[in-house]
């Protein structure tokens, strides 16, 4: 459905920044009002989008439509997926004569239902038009400027240069940073093309989100994603949001969630900070950041003294939960009010709240992620939820909203450091396995590893600076990083900004490959006078791929144009470098007179690559979604219920709208896709399933399977069993259910291994059984530092009588590759909150995504938000004399210092700041606009938080602590 079309001509009312360029042509304004009036004047043969970008970061020209020049040609929609966070708003993409002319939301998607945030809403003005902000052409950095170059000096030079590194330091000392907006084609590719490259050292922003989310989800039952959807919380009866801001973060979330609220669910919010979410909550309770576990437990204290936990549910699927009680119950409401600040009164609301109106649900972001001790929060949370029975459950579940769109899938499918696609680990086995599936030559890629490497993880993207900057003789690899790859990523939301700079100025090579410059390129020309190479990478809207959403639905975008300027497609650009390279061949699955992957004019062709990973990716079942089962979803929307995702007739009837992951088996064996996981009321062939056995069948002999009578609906195994391999299925008699040809292929296989898909046909097909076993959840885990999740303080704590009680890890020597400090750092700074008193913490905004660039260079959403801000509590600010609006230096233990506006607010308790991480573009108070190539500065620029965040990763997954840390505010003296 299309609305009409609207006109071109100016709108009548005008709003503040409108009104201050209108009438003011080839005027003169003093400075004191060119800031009062937001507003420029300029001369009338000045081009007011090349103006924009040489304002000050508060300063925006003006927004209109431009007259369609292209009336008249062909019309044509194409149906694509907005680009920003992880809801998968479909988007209805209007084509006329090959310029996207306007766009519509689509009304028949299931999952935004016709709706749009301001980011959704503003896609077609993300770099499409002549005035784009966008890096146009391959670019170097020559005396400190930066120089266009053809693509062929682009490839060459950074070929050159990369293979001459390789051959004097090896594979390991190239970094290659991937993105979470690639497509999980180009997600995959990439984990692919740095494999043949040689090294582990890869990652992605998942490192820096929700990393820690993944760890301890698959720790606890099996998958690291969200168990159930959006859509699905319209069945909850209460849902509870901890270090969640759905409703600026993902606002397009929260249709379902108040839809939820108007059939009486009831809904809680727990954060430091009164967000607009918490503005939509029936009870809402301060914390303070970083006591996360307390308050857990605190809640799970009333839950367990009033006997309102699932007992049989517990019996039957829980391991370990009886330890875990016995933890629960020293948490008394005294000791939780002491440490982070909520009454026992609160704590007894939340836990009859939500076990009183099950199925109740919990969300969580990065407000619990981002910590030394992420694992361990997201795990007393998961915990919270198997007490209560609420995992498998329709309306239950952990709702874990990713922040980027394809965040799920780049990390399902993409470059890390410790898995292959799937998750599949760095083992021989794994490699084993994906070289047949490349049809690579094994022998041949274990050559391309430094000797011993192949099967260490590498360095995490939230570490590269140590991999520079540390002592070589300290690090777990031959190397020091020499060269830096950014392919998709902003540096500004990664912490320690002010050392990063450091870093880069040490780097022998340093590429970024993005549809904008991104923070990286100013910074790095700010320090450095030469070896910056940019390369111009396509949009998502320039070229076709699948993308999958939070609630693991995969959808698939059309082409909506051609690639703009002189960009090219990401899998276009990861091809040429391999022909560099000398691999190219390997890359596309070239050899025996076989190709997996056919080329078109040097583009790896996109379904070709879905093909090939759908031939891997057993796992977690990215084997049935192939490109013609996706494009029929995304064609026939309108036939899915938008409360169960589920087909109603038409030639998807039956299926799982996007086919949400695990879909298992062959594409031919119609598997119809998991919207809840681990729901045993559901037959495996109508999407349930059971709690995985990936942790073995007992521990210290206390069974982990599950206990006889659960099961997945019509199973023929009514107990819990291991996962399936070719011995099981013999020792169970379901051997001959296998063809000839599936015999011969899952002969020493197991259901992750066999390239048929013979095992999971059998077990699921036949004999109505999940190929990944049937056991327990694990309350309590053996492969973390903490079994049973602890408390302890961030690094740098303001509480120092709270330091001697809940003391940070140990140091580790080689953690990642890298030393990582814990207990030293917290002990050096155990009182530094007598210097900085305040807590700072970072998070979100809605006009703005990620770290900001592409956003802050969007006309309309520059409009909405013009200003780097803090905000603070009317006392703090008092008792600094600090006013609203007043320019501000918030200063950090890293010796950092950022000039942002005060906003002063109650959102904030008196303790806390609170600053949004979108920004970049100036440092330390000055303006980087000459650092950025011409045309290409985003339109707001500003000081990035993360210029001044402290030390601190997560114990388990190296996720940096952004939410916890302290700061001083004092006001800007000129």
């Amino acid at each position: 459905m299309l609305l009409t079309r609207k006109s071109t001509s100016a709108p009548s009312a005008q709003n503040r920044l409108s009104r201050g360029l209108a009438g003011m042509l080839a005027k003169t304004i003093d400075r004191r009002s060119f800031l009062k009036r937001s507003g420029v004047a300029v001369g009338a043969s000045a081009s007011l989008a090349t103006l924009a970008g040489r304002l000050p970061f508060n300063m925006i020209s003006r927004a209109e439509a431009a007259e369609d020049k292209s009336a008249g040609g062909k019309l044509e929609v194409k149906r694509t997926v907005c680009t920003h966070c992880s809801v998968g708003c479909a988007i209805d993409a209007v084509v006329q004569n090959g310029v996207w002319v306007r766009q519509e939301p689509v009304f028949d998607s299931p999952l935004n239902l016709g709706a749009h945030c301001c980011k959704g809403a503003s896609v077609r003005e993300h770099g499409m038009t002549e005035h784009s902000h966008r890096l146009k052409y391959p670019m170097k950095l020559e005396n400190g400027k930066y120089k266009r170059i053809s693509w062929d000096q682009a490839i060459n030079e950074v070929g050159d240069k990369m293979l001459a590194i390789r051959k004097e330091s090896g594979p390991d000392a190239a970094y290659w940073v991937g993105s979470s907006k690639h497509n999980n084609e180009q997600s995959y590719l990439m984990c692919k093309f740095v494999r043949l490259f040689g090294t582990n050292n890869t990652d992605h922003q998942a490192r820096i989100c929700h990393s820690t989310t993944v760890a301890g989800v698959a720790n606890t039952w099996g998958y690291g994603a969200m168990t159930n959807s959006y859509n699905d919380m319209q069945n909850a009866k209460a849902i509870w949001f901890m270090g969640s801001n759905a409703a600026e973060a993902h606002p397009v979330s929260m249709l379902h969630v108040l839809h939820a609220k108007e059939s009486g669910a009831k809904i809680i919010v727990a954060d430091p900070r009164f967000t607009r979410t918490a503005a939509k909550a029936d009870h809402f309770v301060r914390i303070r950041s970083g006591t996360d576990i307390p308050v857990i437990f605190g809640v799970l204290y009333h839950v367990f003294k009033n006997g309102w936990e699932d007992k049989q549910y517990i019996h039957d699927r829980v391991y370990g939960m009886e330890k875990v009680k016995d933890e629960v119950m020293k948490w008394t409401p005294d000791r939780v009010k002491e440490v982070c600040g909520v009454s026992e009164e609160d704590c007894y609301k939340i836990a009859e709240t939500m076990a009183k109106n099950r199925p109740s649900s919990i969300v969580w972001c990065m407000g619990q992620t981002q910590h030394t001790i992420g694992n361990a929060m997201v795990r007393a949370f998961c915990i919270f939820q198997l007490a209560l029975g609420n995992i498998g459950k329709m309306g239950g579940g952990a709702n874990i909203f990713r922040g980027h769109d394809n965040v799920q899938g780049a990390t399902d499918i993409g470059p890390n450091p410790d898995s292959l696609p799937g998750y599949y680990g760095i083992a021989p086995g794994s490699f084993a396995h994906w070289a047949k599936v490349w049809n690579v030559d094994l022998e041949w890629l274990k050559k391309q590893y430094a000797p011993g490497m192949m099967n260490k993880p590498g360095i995490t993207v939230s570490r590269w600076i140590d991999g520079v900057m540390e002592k070589n003789e300290l690090i777990d690899q031959d190397p020091n990083v020499r060269a830096m790859v950014f392919w998709g990523h902003a540096p500004n939301s990664q912490s320690r900004g002010k050392e990063m700079v450091e870093a880069m100025k040490k780097l022998d090579l340093l590429v970024v490959i993005d549809p904008y410059p991104s923070a990286t390129a100013a910074m790095a020309a700010m320090v450095r006078k030469d070896g910056v190479y940019l390369l111009p990478a396509a949009t998502q809207f320039e070229t076709s791929g699948s993308v999958t959403a939070s609630n693991r639905s995969i959808q698939w975008r059309e082409k909506v144009i051609e690639p703009l300027f002189e960009s090219k497609p990401d899998q276009t650009i990861l091809y040429l470098l391999a022909k560099r390279f000398g691999f190219a061949d390997q890359l596309v699955g070239k050899k025996d007179g076989k190709q997996n992957i056919q080329v078109v004019k040097d583009e790896p062709v996109i379904e070709d690559i879905t093909r090939e990973f759908n031939r891997g990716t057993w796992t977690i079942g990215y084997t049935g979604q192939s490109p013609e089962r996706l494009k029929l979803h995304m064609k026939h929307m309108n036939t899915f219920d938008v409360k169960t995702l589920r087909a109603k007739g038409g030639p998807c009837d039956g299926d799982y709208f996007g086919l949400p992951w695990p879909c298992f088996g062959t594409p031919e064996m119609k598997h119809p896709g998991s919207p809840n996981l681990y729901m045993t009321e559901r037959h495996v062939m109508d999407g349930g399933g059971n709690f995985r056995a990936n942790f073995g069948v007992e521990k210290d002999g206390v069974n982990l399977l599950a206990e006889d009578g659960s099961h997945s609906l019509g199973a023929d195994l009514t107990t819990g069993y291991p996962e399936f391999d070719h011995v099981l299925l013999k020792k169970l008699g379901w051997w001959d259910d296998l063809t000839d040809a599936e015999k011969t292929a899952a002969e020493g296989k197991n259901w992750k291994t066999d390239l048929s898909g013979g095992i999971q046909r059998v077990v699921m097909k036949v004999h109505g059984c999940h190929p990944f076993g049937n056991a327990k959840a694990r309350a309590v885990v053996w492969n973390f530092p903490d079994g049973i999740p602890q408390h302890r303080e961030p690094l740098y704590s303001p509480r120092p009588d709270m330091v001697e009680k809940y003391p940070t890890h140990d140091d580790k020597k080689a953690f990642w590759r890298l030393p990582t400090l814990y207990k030293s750092v917290q002990e050096k700074n155990k009182n530094i909150s007598k210097e900085f008193p305040l807590i700072m913490t970072s998070g979100r905004l809605t006009e703005f995504e990620g770290g900001g660039e592409e956003t802050r260079s969007n006309p309309w959403l520059a409009e909405l938000q013009q200003d780097m801000f803090v905000e603070i509590n009317p006392k703090s600010a008092n008792d600094r004399g600090v006013r609203n609006g007043d320019f501000v230096w918030v200063k950090t233990p890293t010796g950092a210092q950022i000039k942002v506006k005060a906003m002063v607010t109650e959102r904030v308790g008196a303790d806390t700041v609170f600053l949004p991480f979108h920004f970049s573009g100036w440092w330390m108070g000055k303006d980087m606009l000459d650092f950025y190539p011409e045309g290409a500065a985003p339109i707001v620029r500003g000081e990035a938080v993360n210029t001044a965040t402290t030390y601190g990763y997560d114990s388990v997954t190296m996720m940096q602590e952004t939410k916890t840390t302290l700061c001083q505010i004092e006001k800007y003296q000129a």
